[in-house]
């Protein structure tokens, strides 16, 4: 009997639909649904700022103390997932840059840095700023030294090739300017007289535009050191120019591949007699005599650029011997 029993329990059983094999899955519990209350936070989170950024509260994910810790990696699994899709399906839909519209200046002005804005610029170079192999009295040598011994020989070389430069030089410059040292001797002089003329009056404002700014810099000094010994000066100077002549010319290239983008220095020694008296506060004369005229001679260098349109002659240095 036991055993028929048995056969019609496993035959009933076999007949039933699978359905009620399975039983449906019991309601969620409170843990269950606390779980699936973060998860919607989160995911509204989520799509509002992205999974990253987003500041959620993840105590109720994170620190759950339910008796099914399998959800929350669940939770926490398909958020990544749904983030991840997202953001993908977001830059699939972004609108290609070749397709995009062209920027507008504000926009421009504050996505691109600011020195991208100035690689168009050109910067022009004014001066070199310093006086190339400056003029030095070179020692005398005898003949006999020069031409038997291998000092003078090297000697001799050396004095070859200063002059070479020099020749050089003056070509490059009459190539491009038209240089004739009468011409450039006459206006030499005038700068020579009117940087005195200013220097006595104290005006530096006006001497800017014959200098270089290094130049400039040293006279700027040399006033205010003169200022501080003496409240005036008188300075004459009596013309003509007792002597004049060049001492040394010099290029300075700037680009190897073009010989016109130079510059080009003359070291010019004026001989001239001058009339000089300083007076303190008071008007009293405490150096020098402007009734006697003094001697003087002065070793000045002088620039111009080859390939700056409306160039012209500055002062770029003086040379104390």
């Amino acid at each position: 009997m036991a055993l028929a029993r048995l056969g019609h329990a496993v035959t009933g059983r076999l007949r039933r639909p699978l359905h009620l094999l399975h039983p449906p899955p019991p309601p969620l519990t409170d843990h269950h649904a606390s779980v699936a209350h973060s998860f919607a936070l989160i995911h509204a989170s989520t799509r509002a700022r992205g999974f990253a950024s987003s500041p959620y509260n993840a105590g109720g994910v994170i620190g759950y103390r339910g008796r099914s810790p399998v959800y929350t990696v669940k939770v926490l699994e398909l958020l990544f997932q749904i983030n991840h899709t997202r953001s993908m399906s977001t830059a699939a839909q972004a609108e290609p840059p070749s397709l995009s519209k062209a920027p507008t200046p504000s926009q421009t002005s504050s996505k691109v840095p600011l020195g991208a804005l100035k690689v168009g610029m050109k910067v022009v170079m004014m001066s070199p700023g310093f006086v190339y192999e400056p003029y030095s009295i070179r020692e005398p040598i005898p003949f006999w030294k020069r031409w038997f011994t291998p000092s003078g020989w090297r000697r001799t070389k050396e004095d070859v090739i200063l002059e070479m430069k020099n020749a050089y030089a003056v070509s490059r410059l009459r190539k491009k300017t038209g240089y004739t040292k009468k011409e450039f001797y006459d206006q030499a002089f005038k700068i020579y007289k009117e940087v005195n003329t200013l220097m006595a009056r104290g005006d530096t404002s006006s001497l800017r535009k014959i200098l270089t700014e290094r130049m400039h810099s040293t006279i700027k000094n040399e006033l205010k050191k003169r200022q501080s010994m003496w409240s005036s000066v008188h300075w004459e100077l009596v013309e003509p120019a007792v002597c004049i002549r060049t001492l040394r010319a010099r290029m300075i290239g700037l680009d190897k591949n073009d010989l016109d983008k130079a510059f080009i220095q003359l070291t010019l020694e004026f001989v001239t007699k001058q009339k000089f008296e300083a007076y303190n506060t008071k008007g009293e004369v405490v150096s020098g005599d402007k009734s006697k005229e003094v001697l003087v001679k002065d070793i000045w260098v002088f620039e111009r650029s080859l390939f700056h349109p409306g160039a012209y002659w500055r002062v770029c240095g003086r040379i104390t011997l």
